[in-house]
């Protein structure tokens, strides 16, 4: 979405816009950033004081993070200030990377300022959204971070699919049956949890119980589930309808034969009815 221009600063009763534009100055340093680039706290507010000044504008509130990261949206003074955003008109920074070191949180930022009519200004980047080449400049760096959104995401897919079609393991809690080996990187069988499995197979297709009939059963005895739950109707489904037991793995509409060890042997999904309510194996 293209930039809206903000509000300008306060007016004042005849509607002009000689009142100056009130401006929310933010400072942050951590112990790296301060070690490695020598942006202390005062020389920021220093130099925010003097930009202000040099533009007229008013300083409304200054907010201070010391030793905060900058990747960290959960810094005390950052929070506040949002929160305190009927007091100023713009927020105002020395350097874009002072109030964020990741795009995504930044990107955030902006389409919230933008939302509520506020400007963001970098006073060594000359990015002030209250100008149209700001506002210019804050939509490409939108539509960037748009971008390798999309490129993560389809880098994130193209490894998932690879994954798949080698039969690897993509990253799911550990299903109920099995659990994740961090050292071959596949699911190994739990015995006694596959034994509950063959289970629920066998008296689902050869004695022709009913799968709240099983769930029933199972609690019964005090089967726990993975979580230590109590098993339901929908539980005992999910097993029965997990390629992950014959030794394959659902993915994009697809089953695909996977490398870990299959826990039944592959059989019929559905249970075909004859006469009533009678089921045998389809």
């Amino acid at each position: 979405m293209p930039w809206r221009r903000g509000r300008e600063g306060p007016r004042n009763s005849s509607g002009g816009r000689d009142v100056p534009k009130r401006v929310a100055v933010y400072t942050r340093v951590s112990t790296e950033d301060q070690a490695r680039e020598g942006f202390s706290l005062a020389a920021q507010l220093n130099r925010l004081r003097a930009y202000s000044a040099s533009q007229k504008w008013t300083v409304a509130a200054e907010y201070v993070d010391d030793g905060h990261t900058g990747r960290d949206v959960k810094r005390p003074a950052y929070q506040r200030m949002l929160q305190e955003r009927d007091a100023w008109d713009a927020i105002l920074v020395l350097k874009m990377d002072r109030i964020h070191r990741n795009s995504r949180n930044f990107m955030a930022m902006m389409d919230d300022l933008r939302r509520w009519e506020k400007d963001f200004v970098s006073a060594t980047e000359s990015l002030d959204t209250s100008t149209a080449t700001g506002r210019f400049v804050a939509d490409m760096l939108q539509r960037i971070a748009q971008l390798e959104s999309e490129q993560t995401g389809e880098r994130v897919h193209m490894g998932m699919l690879e994954a798949a079609q080698q039969g690897k393991f993509l990253g799911m809690s550990d299903p109920y049956g099995y659990r994740y080996d961090a050292a071959t990187r596949n699911l190994v069988v739990v015995p006694e949890e596959a034994e509950v499995v063959r289970e629920i197979f066998r008296l689902y297709f050869n004695e022709h119980q009913s799968m709240q009939a099983i769930a029933d059963g199972l609690n019964g005895r005090s089967v726990p589930t993975k979580r230590d739950r109590r098993w339901s109707k929908r539980q005992v489904f999910r097993v029965l309808h997990n390629p992950l037991y014959e030794g394959a793995r659902h993915w994009e509409d697809t089953v695909r034969p996977a490398a870990h060890e299959a826990i039944i042997p592959i059989r019929p999904r559905r249970r075909k009815r004859k006469r009533g309510r009678r089921w045998k194996n389809g």
